[in-house]
């Protein structure tokens, strides 16, 4: 858009007088104006203003106006209310058909462990500056596991694991969305670099499509080797394994293209978003003149952005479903050691890291 303070600076710098300079005060001056050139700024130069524009304006968006300090403690106990709130309605459709098979926290221990896993996944997404779809991917990649362990093993209704399901899921988005808003590769993709990549379904087909048989063929391959022995040994009040030998990779498949498709939310999408195309990026690195620290650093960290934003969220997302897989397994379920919970959890840490591999090398092609 054209200003009127340019308009009037091409309209003086093109002026040109054709009489000499005035003798004396009483002779008048002819102006004329050759033409006045159009705006010079291409659509391309302008659509990438209003980009950095956006991208500048989500930014500030951002900022909360709540003090810093009370952020996260007021995210913490939203979210812990919610989900007491949410347990508390819905006790006789949710923890009330498990309670068979569930594991009472007794001791202060259990609780502290429990509850002070839980504010540290909270603090894991809010000071990673995640927003609300990436809180909201994350709790279904750390959640999904026992959910399906449930399912599979204890033959829990599908009714009560998807309200359960809900309310955690509710009660990590509401507290970001209110107090964090989305970022602009969620708020709006179309204006992020790499955007015809970020916005083309065949794309996000395909990757969902890719986390999903990544996570499917993790949880055979578990099923086929070692897995089944653990569940026998360490996993004392499982009623049966049967669904361990009848699984197949197509029976999977409904579960793991749920978490394929927060997975690709989680890792691909952010990735694809950092990253410029019209911007070459500039390798500022000197082997020649670079200390030791510079070289080890560079040679362990000297990635792109996409790459770098990748294996955060990969190692972020192991992590977290990881550990949250291994205690629920273990604090919340009756007859689970130690070795069972792990070996339980040990799948999803696998299936996360080939994901994030493979959503990786699908976004350096």
């Amino acid at each position: 858009m054209r200003t009127r303070k340019q308009t009037r600076e091409e309209e003086s710098g093109e002026t040109t007088t054709t009489s000499p300079a005035p003798s004396s005060s009483t002779t008048p001056t002819v102006v004329t104006i050759s033409k006045i050139e159009g705006p010079t700024a291409s659509p391309s130069s302008l659509s990438s203003s209003l980009s950095k524009r956006d991208v500048a304006r989500s930014s500030n968006a951002r900022q909360s106006k709540l003090p810093q300090l009370i952020q996260f403690p007021l995210v913490a106990l939203l979210s812990l209310s919610l989900t007491a709130l949410g347990y508390t309605l819905t006790w006789e459709h949710t923890k009330g058909p498990l309670v068979a098979y569930a594991r009472p926290l007794s001791t202060w221990a259990d609780w502290g462990v429990v509850m002070g896993w839980r504010v540290f996944e909270l603090a894991l997404g809010w000071f990673g500056d995640y927003d609300g779809y990436d809180i909201t991917a994350l709790n279904l990649l750390s959640h999904g596991p026992l959910l399906y362990l449930l399912f599979a093993f204890y033959e829990a209704p599908p009714a009560s694991l998807l309200l359960i399901l809900a309310i955690e899921t509710i009660a990590t988005y509401v507290p970001f969305r209110l107090l964090r808003p989305l970022s602009i590769a969620h708020a709006d993709p179309y204006h992020v670099p790499n955007a015809a990549i970020v916005t083309d379904r065949p794309i996000a087909l395909l990757t969902t499509l890719l986390a999903g048989a990544i996570y499917s063929v993790t949880l055979f391959f578990a099923y086929a080797t070692y897995l089944p022995s653990y569940l026998v040994v360490y996993f004392t009040s499982l009623p049966s394994i049967e669904s361990a030998h009848e699984a197949t990779y197509v029976g999977l498949l409904p579960v793991t293209l749920v978490l394929g498709f927060a997975a690709r939310a989680f890792i691909f999408t952010p990735a694809e978003a950092s990253a410029d195309p019209t911007k070459k990026e500039v390798d500022d690195f000197d082997p020649a003149s670079a200390t030791l620290k510079e070289t080890v650093r560079w040679n362990f960290w000297g990635w792109s952005l996409p790459t770098k934003v990748v294996i955060q969220r990969t190692v972020l997302l192991m992590l977290v479903s990881g550990a949250d897989t291994f205690l629920q397994a273990r604090f919340t379920l009756q007859g689970v050691e130690n070795p069972g919970a792990a070996a339980w959890s040990s799948v999803w840490v696998l299936a996360a890291a080939i994901t994030g591999l493979g959503l990786g090398a699908v976004g350096n092609v």
